[in-house]
């Protein structure tokens, strides 16, 4: 072995003899997972974003979710959102090169150590600032009372006004309805664009010519879309022309989800063109069966008018038979008295007295016969309709009758008579007979034909019909 000389020597005894140095403190060492892991944890934390950025490598896969990217001058992120999300993410035309507002969630996808933002909700950009204006202008507008007028909607219009696109799907709904309620009902029909640049002026236009062409509702209607789709029903021409109308208006713009301010403005909000269709055009079946129902009732109700009419004419008939044995009662007891004081008082006081009495006696007589004039009146004025009345349950009677005669009629042995069959019975007992077997040689029996009889002996008799042999 090669000797290195003293200065080697001296070196390998230090080292031997030297204390050994312990590593200090040092940064965690992590493995890939637990940190993709640690790094999602903590992006959770960041809760709901919102970043703006342009569209670029925008893709729909065939499983329905789709992907981009939001780049700016200095960085890309790479945005996701699933198929479930896509129609209340994007309610908008979604192309490269849009300048966005995502609103979602960082996440990581751990076997790769990638993250991309989830997005719920896409909005052009600058939309924030439209909708801070748009809540403003609704707070004021409430706070002026336009959100509480809400008159109530004829219950027959004459003539519907219909404010819409031609072109749209709304017309077509709101027609299909009219067709299953009511085909043909009135609707007078005005077209306008329901979106885009001057589209508010044209709505607003269209809803003061129907409101001056004498209309009795009028219907402002349009399909779902975007915010900004349904933007021109947010204007303020729009909701003046709804304001100032002298009918009321049915707001049914977008979907159920879908407010504008013309539906808070409006007298009453559907949710759908459908739903304006059917609050405002009358369901005629319905109609129909109602008044068939108040013909039915109107018609008992009369019968039992006429019942009770009827009733009161023969109590009056009574009344009046009553009223004039009272009189002649009371004139019979008038004679009795008078008689009385012919035969005890004085001559002048019995003058004075039956004087009294025939006075009295005309009072009642002509009260009496005033009050049998109005009740013979009375009875003149209900005995027609009380003679109809009879004639016709005569009349419906006489019909049943006939009816039953002639339903009875056709099941009259006499018509089996007729139709060339007869009726042959012992001569002994005068029983019908039924079969050759009731019936023996050398008895006589008699046959009855529709028109006469004859008698005859039985020389041979048979078990069996017609054709069928014994056995």
């Amino acid at each position: 072995m090669r000797d290195n000389g003293p200065s080697m020597n001296l070196w390998n005894e230090a080292w031997d003899s030297a204390t050994p140095i312990q590593p200090g403190p040092g940064p965690r060492t992590w493995k890939v997972s637990e940190l993709s892991r640690e790094l999602k944890t903590r992006l959770d934390a960041m809760g709901r974003l919102q970043v703006e950025g342009e569209v670029i490598e925008l893709k729909v896969a065939s499983s329905g979710h789709m992907y981009f990217t939001l780049r700016d001058l200095d960085g890309r992120l790479s945005c996701t959102i699933w198929k479930t999300a896509v129609p209340t993410a994007v309610r908008f035309d979604l192309r490269e090169g849009a300048q966005v507002v995502a609103h979602g969630k960082l996440d990581v996808y751990v076997p790769r150590g990638t993250y991309s933002l989830i997005v719920s909700r896409l909005e052009p950009a600058g939309l924030g600032t439209k909708l801070a204006q748009l809540e403003e202008l609704k707070k004021k507008l409430e706070a002026q009372g336009w959100f509480d007028r809400h008159r109530p909607l004829p219950d027959l219009p004459r003539v519907i006004g219909l404010v819409t696109s031609r072109s749209g799907a709304a017309i077509q709904d709101f027609l299909r309805t009219r067709s299953a309620r009511w085909p043909s009902y009135p609707v007078r029909f005005v077209h306008t664009s329901v979106q885009g640049p001057g589209a508010a002026a044209e709505i607003a236009s269209a809803i003061d010519r129907l409101d001056a062409s004498s209309v009795d509702v009028i219907c402002v209607v349009r399909g779902g879309g975007s915010l900004e789709d349904l933007w021109s029903f947010n204007e303020m021409p729009v909701l003046e022309a709804i304001r100032r109308a002298s009918v009321p208006v049915v707001s049914g713009v977008g979907h159920e989800t879908d407010t504008t301010l013309a539906d808070l403005v409006a007298d009453v909000r559907a949710h759908t063109p459908t739903d304006a269709a059917q609050r405002t055009i009358p369901d005629r079946a319905a109609r129909i069966e109602r008044i068939d129902r108040a013909e039915g009732e109107l018609a008992r109700a009369m019968d039992g008018v006429i019942e009770v009419r009827a009733r009161r004419l023969e109590s009056a008939t009574r009344i009046d038979l009553l009223g004039r044995a009272v009189v002649d009662r009371a004139r019979a007891r008038l004679d009795r008295a008078a008689s009385r004081l012919a035969n005890q008082a004085p001559h002048a006081r019995l003058a004075r007295t039956r004087a009294e009495l025939e006075r009295a006696g005309s009072r009642l007589a002509a009260a009496m016969d005033a009050e049998l004039d109005a009740r013979s009146r009375r009875i003149e004025r209900v005995a027609p309709r009380l003679a109809l009345a009879g004639r016709r349950e005569l009349d419906l009677r006489v019909h049943r009758l006939a009816l039953a005669a002639r339903a009875l009629d056709s099941i009259s042995p006499f018509r089996v008579l007729e139709r060339g069959y007869s009726i042959t019975r012992k001569t002994s007992d005068g029983s019908a007979v039924r079969s050759g077997a009731e019936i023996a040689p050398g008895e006589t029996v008699e046959t009855l034909f529709a028109a006469g009889s004859a008698i005859s002996r039985v020389e041979k008799s048979s078990k069996s019909r017609p054709g069928e042999s014994e056995t």
